[in-house]
């Protein structure tokens, strides 16, 4: 794997760190991975510390897969590595987590970044579960993620058929995403004081571009950036932009 070296193994936690300087905790998915997130580290990490948690999405116990237990989870882990004045982003359910730490641990956070991110509505996965068998029928309910129907590669369908078809893994799944649907934070917005940055595809069809207007409505401090011709993910479908609007807007905050 392409950034063994970086990744470290201490306690319950497993992470990715590289770089130095202001830090970064970018936060997965659902079926994310630390290759969503390629681009970003790869960039960030030449002027600034990146670390992505592994999160325990397959491996807590049932009653406690749930939104709120990853957010524990997370606020854990900063507080094992002794994290301060940090950067939160997060991609769909990993936004999500980072708006519940960034609630819980306000002194800690210096800002937030949101792509794709649950806490007021999702359609996941169109609204209806993939069947598990059924390699092309998950492939074409991965393709409604993105714009281009071409970034669900064969590998990534791959990713996904393997976990939807391990029972233990998929229950989980279905668990954490009714327990995100559930967790409406739309009363909680207005208690936000750090700046936050909405990076959002035009054509999400997962959470649609009303879900990044109500978000900046409600968020007092925030900035809301759309991408044209992006879906669900717009750090892997259009990396070279995302990256340029969150330099920028964070050189801006950090200044």
């Amino acid at each position: 794997m392409k950034y063994q070296d970086y990744i470290k193994k201490e306690k319950e936690f497993e992470y990715l760190e590289k770089g130095e300087g202001h830090t970064i905790v970018v936060l997965h998915g659902l079926f994310g991975a630390l290759s969503n997130f390629e681009d970003v580290i790869d960039d960030f990490s030449t002027k600034y510390r990146v670390i992505v948690p592994i999160m325990p999405l397959y491996t807590l116990p049932l009653i406690k897969t749930s939104v709120g237990s990853m957010a524990k989870y997370i606020k854990k882990f900063i507080t094992y590595k002794g994290l301060d004045n940090i950067t939160l982003l997060g991609n769909s359910l990993g936004g999500h987590v980072a708006l519940i730490c960034a609630l819980d641990i306000p002194e800690k956070v210096h800002s937030l970044v949101l792509t794709g991110s649950s806490g007021l509505y999702e359609n996941a996965f169109g609204g209806s579960f993939p069947r598990r068998e059924d390699k092309e029928y998950l492939r074409k309910k991965i393709e409604v993620t993105f714009y281009d129907p071409a970034v669900a590669t064969d590998e990534l369908v791959d990713e996904v058929y393997k976990i939807v078809n391990d029972r233990n893994k998929l229950i989980r799944i279905l668990a954490m995403a009714k327990s995100a649907i559930r967790h409406n934070m739309a009363k909680d917005l207005q208690k936000f004081n750090m700046p936050a940055c909405l990076i959002w595809g035009k054509n999400d069809s997962v959470t649609p571009p009303e879900v990044a207007e109500e978000f900046h409505a409600k968020l007092p401090d925030s900035e809301l950036h759309w991408i044209d011709k992006c879906g669900h993910a717009a750090m892997m479908e259009h990396p070279h932009e995302f990256n340029e609007i969150l330099d920028k807007w964070l050189s801006s905050k950090l200044a």
